[in-house]
């Protein structure tokens, strides 16, 4: 297999346009991942140049075929505004920068042009409808549920966001198998769309899979930015990825969306579903209502039909009848079988006609009744 310094020594003499040294050593290449005879990795470019994108490409799928590399696949991301200044301030710049900020310079200094805004999706006037979708502990699918829910929604012809606020454990990237990054067009931030779902994600903005360390003011701040400064479109309903329990993001997206409705998730155990009521709770308690209980992993269905109930039975049930609200579906455990081509690819997204495809299709249904009657 690969190795990541053998990678690294191949892509060494791929140089940087701006500043003139290898895109190795200003650390550029980036999220590399190699599994067996297959690489992934970004790049940083430091400009929108589709010229320069297509011959580094081409220079990186030859290296890393020379290496063995049987797929590759690349994905290029504008350099930010901090990353710059990092790699300025390490290499004092070049000559070709400063030439360019010396041309900047000379140029008059005009307001930039403020896009059109659609209409504010906080505001009274706003007709999108905000399901958070909570669970009052992790680990009980509770953003595999956010993320098949909203393609259900996408599928009933809907059109559909996602908020991945679970800030500190954000995942629906990575379990919608989405490798591009949002775009900054006249300085509102474009969601990337798939499956017919736009998502924002704390993950867009984090290199490495670093852990984020903020505080709840910093969580509040990026939160209001995901509302305020992506351009949003038509969407009718978004979906929020709530962190579970009942800490600082779910209190500001309580208070920064006193309309939003709350779906909750559970597993069968006991446990799960006390835990999950104390979310149920904090909704009731903040005025938002309930939409309904999803009890995720409530059985496993071998193939001769047989069904093993790992996780107990009758704790999303039970969790509906606490809450005065409904059951909206018990998901069965498993993965999704989705490896049907490499644009399709997501580890988390079920097909339409599979058992938990259909399930999550009669969630939407149930979620579009409720909402628009």
């Amino acid at each position: 297999m690969i190795q990541r310094d053998q990678l690294m020594e191949a892509l060494q003499p791929l140089i940087d346009p701006q500043f003139q040294k290898s895109v190795v050593e200003l650390n550029l290449v980036r999220d590399v991942m190699i599994k067996e005879e297959a690489v992934s990795l970004s790049v940083i470019v430091t400009s929108d140049d589709e010229g320069y994108k297509e011959k580094a490409k081409a220079f990186i799928t030859d290296a890393l075929g020379a290496l063995g590399a049987s797929q590759v696949h690349i994905r290029f991301r504008l350099i930010t505004d901090l990353e710059r200044g990092r790699i300025e301030q390490e290499t004092g710049g070049n000559q070709h920068q400063h030439q360019h900020q010396h041309e900047h310079a000379a140029q008059p200094q005009q307001k930039p042009v403020q896009p059109p805004i659609d209409q504010p999706i906080l505001g009274q006037e706003s007709k999108v409808h905000f399901i958070a979708v909570a669970s009052g502990k992790g680990g009980v699918g509770k953003s595999t549920v956010t993320v098949n829910l909203a393609v259900a929604l996408a599928r009933k012809g809907k059109k559909v966001g996602i908020i991945d606020a679970d800030i500190y454990g954000f995942s629906i990237p990575d379990m919608m198998g989405i490798e591009e990054q949002p775009q900054l067009v006249d300085n509102v931030i474009m969601p990337v769309e798939k499956f017919g779902v736009k998502v924002i994600s704390m993950g867009f903005f984090v290199q490495d899979n670093a852990p984020v360390v903020w505080r709840g003011p910093m969580l509040g701040k990026m939160l209001r930015n995901f509302f305020n400064e992506v351009k949003w479109g038509d969407v009718e309903y978004i979906l929020l990825d709530l962190p579970p329990g009942t800490g600082d993001v779910a209190l500001d997206v309580h208070q920064l969306i006193p309309q939003s409705k709350e779906v909750i998730v559970t597993t069968p155990h006991a446990t799960a579903s006390f835990v999950a009521a104390r979310a149920g709770a904090m909704a009731i308690q903040t005025n938002h209502e309930i939409l309904g209980i999803v009890e995720n992993m409530s059985y496993y269905e071998a193939k001769d039909g047989t069904i093993d109930y790992v996780f107990g039975k009758g704790g999303g049930a039970k969790l509906a009848e606490n809450l005065h609200t409904d059951l909206l579906a018990q998901i069965p455990l498993g993965a999704p079988d989705n490896h049907v081509s490499e644009s399709d690819y997501s580890p988390s997204v079920y097909k339409a006609d599979s058992k938990a495809g259909q399930l999550y299709l009669e969630v939407a249904e149930a979620v579009i009744q409720k909402l628009e009657k």
